[in-house]
């Protein structure tokens, strides 16, 4: 198992197999924990809306700390089995979707690769639905990359993004 920290985020609008976006999130860490990836901290639920769309549903988002012995493209390819048992099907970039799992920070690495794996996560400290959750776990979490706290990333967000991003 690794012990500095890896994060997840977690995200879903649409219902899958008669469960809520909420109770696809859960199963979702089950699901992880059964493949040997360990649930170190989660966030609360928190209710975002649905970008570019907003006229769709609402998004459920978390974010996990977890532990595992994979390494980043393996521990990716573990959220895309999980993301396709659940009924996830990649069509159109930002859709809504049943289930969207996301590797945000792996140890503090920077970890890239031929197939498009890019962490830390390219955009994450542009949306708050990823850093206010993130917050709620990882306080003292620094952007790897420039070392940023996370503190000073949500302050840099849009008002009125921080404001429609609601803890459930």
């Amino acid at each position: 198992m690794k012990t500095s920290p890896i994060y997840i985020a977690l995200g879903a609008n649409l219902p899958s197999a008669g469960r809520s976006p909420a109770e696809t999130l859960a199963r979702a860490l089950e699901a992880l924990e059964a493949r040997g990836v360990a649930v170190v901290a989660r966030s609360s639920d928190w209710h975002s809306p649905a970008w570019p769309d907003p006229s769709a549903p609402a998004y459920v988002n978390a974010v996990a700390e977890v532990a595992t012995g994979l390494g980043p493209r393996a521990l990716l390819d573990q959220l895309h089995e999980v993301e396709a048992s659940f009924g996830r099907v990649r069509h159109i970039r930002w859709e809504a979707r049943v289930l969207d799992l996301d590797l945000l920070d792996y140890c503090g690495e920077r970890c890239t690769d031929e197939a498009g794996m890019e962490v830390p996560h390219p955009r994450m400290t542009d949306r708050a639905f990823v850093l206010l959750p993130l917050a709620e776990i990882a306080p003292d979490w620094r952007e790897p990359e420039t070392g940023r706290a996370i503190a000073d990333l949500i302050a840099a967000l849009p008002p009125e993004d921080v404001a429609a991003t609601i803890r459930l």
